[in-house]
């Protein structure tokens, strides 16, 4: 999808934890073809970016859960993942979950926040497609300044997507990829 639907979809991720998006950063959807070409192979694609982001750096992740909201129907959560060897940030995200599409067995799993969630969905073997929305080009604001640890404003890129589990929307996820060298 592209356009008003992709924005709309950005916003919606955005006001989960924020109440101005710009807390974030600039967003500017954009082609594929536009974007560096280790920010496209990072992605631009239809996996899991745990996968994406391990194979990239040569090194497991581990997440890092910042923030949490909860309601009767959805799980959201505001994260980092971190390399394993080194602590290094990869990637800042927004993860909101349909807890109806999950087992009690998985949902716990999630809320205890020690693993990525690509790395659970594909343990509980779920049957899973990713569906990219939308690629951004994004201008860094305060929050992914600050995540990120940088000392000037800096362009990096990132993708809106949807998980369909077992045939079924399940997940929204915003993933944002820290600055490459």
């Amino acid at each position: 999808m592209t356009g008003a639907n992709s924005t709309e979809n950005l916003n919606h991720l955005l006001g989960l934890f924020f109440a101005e998006g710009e807390a974030v950063g600039q967003f500017v959807e954009t082609p594929a073809d536009s974007m560096p070409d280790a920010y496209r192979r990072l992605l631009d694609h239809e996996e899991h970016m745990t996968v994406a982001v391990e194979a990239h750096h040569e090194s497991l992740v581990d997440v890092e859960v910042l923030e949490t909201n909860i309601t009767e129907t959805h799980y959201s959560r505001r994260i980092l993942l971190r390399r394993r060897d080194n602590r290094e940030v990869v990637q800042w995200g927004l993860v909101r979950i349909h807890l109806a599409s999950l087992s009690d067995e998985v949902r716990e799993e999630i809320e205890q926040q020690h693993r990525p969630l690509g790395r659970i969905l594909v343990r509980h073997n779920f049957l899973r497609t990713i569906h990219v929305d939308a690629l951004w080009k994004v201008e860094t604001g305060p929050e992914l300044y600050e995540q990120f640890g940088l000392d000037t404003p800096t362009t990096v890129y990132g993708r809106t997507a949807d998980i369909h589990l077992n045939g079924e929307p399940a997940v929204e996820v915003l993933e944002i990829v820290a600055p490459l060298a």
